[in-house]
């Protein structure tokens, strides 16, 4: 029993911090569409926003995750990063029944979520 608590109390900083990372991804996707309201931004505008929601989410989730694990923090990030995508994808997938518009998207971004995450952490 004294050996699983560990285990589980890593379990639950890394979903806190991935539940950090997607509020504030929610926020972010909030002022996103309120600009594409106002200002009718280009499509161009709003890849920009979303590639900065990415950085910035798994950024922040890194860095919540980096200063409560204490050691190797850019691995604790970068595995933060990881699961951000992992689940950004599954529910991708599901939305849209598996069909990936363009699969060097996915690799774009998942690169993008492991970048922030082990940047966050490394900062942290």
């Amino acid at each position: 029993m004294e050996q699983t608590r560990p285990v589980v109390q890593k379990i639950l900083r890394v979903t806190k911090a991935l539940l950090a990372a997607y509020i504030l991804t929610a926020l972010c996707l909030i002022i996103l569409a309120f600009l594409l309201l106002k200002l009718d931004l280009s499509e161009a505008g709003v890849h920009v926003g979303i590639i900065v929601t990415y950085l910035l989410s798994c950024f922040a989730g890194g860095f919540i995750l980096g200063k409560t694990m204490g050691t190797k923090k850019y691995l604790w990030g970068l595995a933060l990063g990881i699961a951000y995508f992992l689940l950004a994808f599954l529910i991708s997938a599901i939305a849209f029944h598996g069909n990936p518009s363009l699969w060097s998207h996915v690799l774009t971004t998942m690169l993008l979520c492991m970048g922030g995450g082990m940047a966050g952490g490394m900062i942290s």
